[in-house]
């Protein structure tokens, strides 16, 4: 696969890592009293990481030139529109597990550091399996086409996050009480130490979020399999989630007919990563920007137009979005069922 190529420094890597981690400190230390997190306050955070995001790809302008850039906002977009249908799945596993509004915000704090991990590890082996062996393009790419498909028409499918395996095995493992002690992982019960539940949401979003992290990754990788850009491309997206979360969570149900411009992007990164490796080859990267810009805007327009005045409904009988992130809850804060649209299940059941 022909692909950009120019040496980055281990200096440029290890500035770019501490600089993430610093950014990631500086968030830790502004939300450490666990305060509810309103919409001014997120509007803010978010601003500041989308500047920072827009602004590292000036800094590569002026380093490399303008088609490492225009490569680098590329992914940056792609990955900062999929990161929307994130926000769905948080608000499905804190509305099923009825987080308090106060601990959210530490959740998303660690669930994003996992993200990141996660992202690494799967970028390196996804470049590294595209350059070595030319089919997994085609592998790769019929993989974001059967996303997009299941993200566009399963959209009916329950998910129920306390399904989920993984969840399942930490409760089998790990001694666990089913409570929120604080905003606490851990506590010590009867001379041992227990999780709580808020320790249990975490790996939910954890769980669901390794699934997230194989198509975003592998969207990025149908722009460029440059491990620098896709890395920073998804780095700089993720980092802003937190944020992005709070800002969008009451608007969750204005945002019906997202999901099918999310599942056009993942099928045109999946026909684009095919098309590399025939004699068509790579699409030129403007061609990509406008089809990204181009999907995102008509379909964040298209729902907001068709969410403007929508009919009066039934008590206690969401549709749409707010059907994929509401779930009836009783008195006691627990939610005995709860369905979503994501990616992240690809449409199935997570049992």
């Amino acid at each position: 696969m022909n692909d950009l190529s120019f040496t980055v420094p281990l200096l440029v890597w290890a500035a770019v890592t501490v600089g993430i981690g610093v950014m990631l400190a500086v968030d830790l230390i502004a939300h450490r009293d666990n305060h509810v997190i309103g919409f001014r306050e997120a509007a803010i955070w978010s601003s500041v990481w989308i500047a920072i995001g827009l602004g590292f790809g000036v800094v590569l302008l002026l380093w490399q030139g303008a088609d490492v850039s225009s490569t680098y906002y590329a992914g940056y977009l792609i990955e900062k529109a999929l990161s929307i249908d994130n926000v769905f799945v948080f608000a499905l596993v804190f509305s099923f597990f009825a987080v308090p509004d106060a601990y959210q915000h530490k959740v998303l704090f660690w669930g994003v550091i996992g993200a990141l991990a996660f992202r690494l590890v799967f970028i390196f082996i996804g470049a590294e399996l595209l350059q070595v062996f030319f089919w997994t393009a085609y592998l790769f790419g019929a993989f974001l086409i059967w996303t997009g498909w299941k993200m566009a028409f399963s959209n009916d499918e329950e998910v129920h996050p306390d399904h989920n395996p993984v969840v399942r095995l930490v409760k089998r493992i790990i001694p666990t009480d089913p409570k929120f002690h604080d905003a606490n992982f851990f506590i010590r019960m009867n001379g041992r130490k227990v999780a709580t539940l808020l320790f249990v949401v975490l790996v939910a979003i954890e769980a669901t979020d390794l699934i997230f992290a194989v198509d975003s990754v592998a969207a990025v990788l149908a722009i460029t399999t440059n491990t620098f850009l896709v890395w920073t491309a998804n780095a700089f997206a993720v980092l802003g989630l937190r944020s992005l979360y709070f800002c969008l969570a009451g608007l969750l149900r204005r945002f019906q007919y997202l999901h099918y411009g999310l599942a056009v992007l993942l099928a045109f990164a999946g026909i684009k990563l095919i098309l590399s490796e025939t004699p068509v080859g790579k699409l030129p990267i403007p061609l990509t920007l406008g089809v990204i810009a181009g999907t995102i805007a008509v379909s964040i327009t298209w729902s907001l137009i068709a969410t403007r005045n929508p009919p009066a409904k039934a008590d206690n009988q969401p549709t749409g979005t707010e059907a994929r992130t509401t779930c009836d809850s009783d008195k006691t804060g627990h939610a005995p069922h709860a369905s979503a649209t994501t990616r992240g299940t690809h449409g199935k059941k997570p049992s």
